[in-house]
């Protein structure tokens, strides 16, 4: 008979003590990994949608105008008569070429 009790206790002592690791999990999943991924999946969407004429940065700084669009590279220029290809994983921004300056 102490044997059914001690079994029933031990069960829910195991509860208790993944109950902790559970919790972490869902605080780290709803407040870190869930809002990344929608980060990224709009990043995406925006580098997708890259067109002709929009405003672009560069991961590695660089601002311009695009002047070509192909499938895994856009070409930029970056200064009157000066272009350069780019891909698009590394554009950090776009900014649409309908989009309003943030002083107007």
């Amino acid at each position: 008979m102490a044997q059914g009790a001690a079994s029933s206790s031990s069960g829910a002592g195991f509860l208790v003590n993944v109950m902790p690791l559970i919790l972490i999990f869902f605080v780290f999943y709803f407040f870190i990994i869930r809002p990344q991924s929608k980060r990224q999946k709009a990043h995406e969407a925006k580098i997708g949608a890259v067109q002709k004429n929009d405003n672009v940065v560069t991961a590695g700084g660089l601002m311009g105008k695009v002047t070509k669009v192909a499938d895994d590279h856009v070409e930029v220029e970056i200064a009157t008569g000066v272009r350069v290809k780019a891909v698009k994983n590394t554009l950090a921004d776009v900014q649409s070429r309908n989009a309003k300056p943030a002083n107007d």
